[in-house]
């Protein structure tokens, strides 16, 4: 057996940032740590968002690791991760980088062609980077590893797919390696992400679930899930959870056993999750008023459009709109705010769907106070079933990892949405913003003239919406300028503090 890469059974792991302040633990790299900690292996976890001089702290801490390994999706995250490869590569040419993450388990050929990467991960990783690092220890072959991908003599090589595991089987997230008191000092709140059950049921057409994981459903019990969030949120005093389950409510008997074993924990800590409209319509009043007791605060739901044609378009044809309505009925009855997601420009969109869109949402904002709207430009992500027609819609995917870093929907300029037009629908998305409060995870530092400048904007922003005039946005001028305000009068992280701030997990 050849020698050991490394004698300090040391993995390295950067998580590039997703620009956002609101930020907190890595959930795919504390998945994929837990079976390497086990197995005696020594983490260092690098996030970008919280750890100053990144880029010279990676390349100070690979020096005594086995292997770097980075977990990404697709969009900006791409541009940072290819900065720390190719800086750790022009240290070292032949020291391993893997790559995991829903970009690599969607591309594996493309992403693995790129110079600076030698390996990749897909799908459920924490089986197959654990056999991978020990390969890597001992400079054994990986050919028989499921799972991965890797080159050889300038050939690509993927192995067989690994079987998805059901969620319950999965080990514990090693939730302890991260620092959430860095986190909380860059947002104002101290929370997480949790899992309690992968893939949906259904198949929308933009969605890239179904690529990764099929759409067989399948969830922790009721029991596991209040014994780990209520330890969880004890252990490290979160005080919000964020369910990220692509849809926590198809089974409605497995949601109330969670409310019912969350109130007699007496658990303290809010927390939110994602479901399909049509299952949330399902919810009696006392089913919500149960779950608001256990903490539930938010429901996050794809309503995408307000035209039926783009919904049809969409393979949404199990939702309506009286279930929509019913929906945000119900839930601020409840006292539990229903958040509704809107895409805007999906194929097909003209301007007579987009203002159905934007009349349905004023609508229902106007008819129940408190349901808010988040509105994204369509991107045709790889993965979803629309991405195999992209060429019929004159869409020309990216050709390299690289270039994926500006596959996003903040710059994303589409064939049948260019200039003037894509230009007219970024305003009318501010003054979406601008016409009705929207609650963000981090914490809201607003003055109180902040918000009386704010609340007195948000009624000619209205007007305009109710009318589609966007010439001439003084209103979103001003509301940037106030933005710009709040973020120089913000205190500065301090740099030092988080320097010296302990980011390694104990053996």
């Amino acid at each position: 057996m050849l020698k050991p890469i490394s004698s300090s059974r040391k993995v390295v792991f950067f998580f590039p940032s997703f620009a956002s302040s609101e930020a907190t633990a890595p959930l795919g790299i504390l998945a994929v740590a837990t079976p390497l900690i086990r197995a005696g292996y020594q983490i260092t976890l690098i996030d970008s968002t919280i750890s100053p001089d990144y880029k010279k702290r990676v390349l100070q801490e690979v020096r005594d690791a086995v292997c770097l390994g980075i977990s990404l999706v697709t969009g900006p995250m791409i541009r940072e991760t290819v900065e720390i490869a190719r800086a750790v590569k022009e240290w070292n040419p032949d020291f391993p980088i893997i790559l995991g993450g829903w970009h690599p388990s969607l591309l594996p050929d493309q992403t693995l062609q790129a110079d600076c990467v030698d390996y990749i991960v897909r799908g459920q990783g924490e089986d197959a980077l654990l056999e991978l690092v020990q390969h890597l220890e001992t400079r054994s072959a990986p050919d028989l590893i499921q799972g991965i991908g890797f080159k050889r003599d300038g050939k690509l090589i993927l192995t067989p797919e690994r079987p998805l595991k059901p969620l319950a089987d999965m080990p514990p997230k090693a939730y302890h390696i991260a620092d959430f008191d860095a986190y909380e000092r860059g947002c104002g709140k101290r929370w997480a992400m949790y899992t309690s059950s992968l893939a949906c049921p259904f198949n929308c057409a933009y969605c890239t679930n179904a690529g990764v994981y099929g759409r067989k459903w399948n969830a922790l019990s009721p029991e596991q899930f209040v014994e780990e969030t209520v330890d969880l949120t004890r252990r490290y005093r979160l005080e919000m959870l964020w369910v990220v389950d692509d849809n926590f409510m198809v089974d409605l008997d497995r949601a109330r056993g969670i409310a019912e074993g969350l109130v007699r924990a007496g658990s303290q800590f809010k927390w939110s999750i994602q479901a399909t409209t049509n299952m949330v319509a399902r919810l009696t009043p006392e089913d919500l008023k149960l779950l608001r007791r256990a903490g539930l605060h938010q429901i996050c739901q794809g309503v995408d459009s307000g035209s039926p044609k783009i919904l049809q378009l969409m393979n949404k044809t199990f939702q309506d709109f009286d279930q929509i309505y019913e929906s945000a009925a119900r839930c601020l009855a409840a006292d539990i705010r229903p958040s509704f997601n809107i895409i805007f420009a999906f194929p097909g969109e003209g301007a007579k769907e987009r203002r159905e869109t934007v009349s349905f949402m004023m609508d229902v904002c106007r008819r129940f106070p408190g349901a808010e709207f988040w509105t994204n430009i369509f991107t045709p992500y790889p993965g979803s079933p629309i991405f195999q027609h992209c060429a019929e819609h004159g869409i020309e995917p990216p050709k390299s990892l690289e270039a994926w870093a500006d596959f996003f929907p903040r710059y994303t300029q589409l064939p049948w949405l260019k200039g003037r037009d894509h230009e007219r629908l970024q305003v009318m998305r501010d003054y979406l913003r601008i016409a009705f409060d929207r609650i963000p995870i981090a914490a809201d530092s607003r003055g109180p003239i902040t918000r009386i400048v704010q609340k007195s904007i948000s009624l000619p922003a209205r007007w305009r919406l109710d009318h589609d005039i966007y010439k001439y946005p003084v209103e979103v001028w001003l509301n940037n300028k106030l933005k710009k305000r709040m973020a120089s009068s913000k205190p500065a992280v301090d740099a030092k503090r988080l320097a010296n701030t302990p980011a390694e997990a104990a053996c």
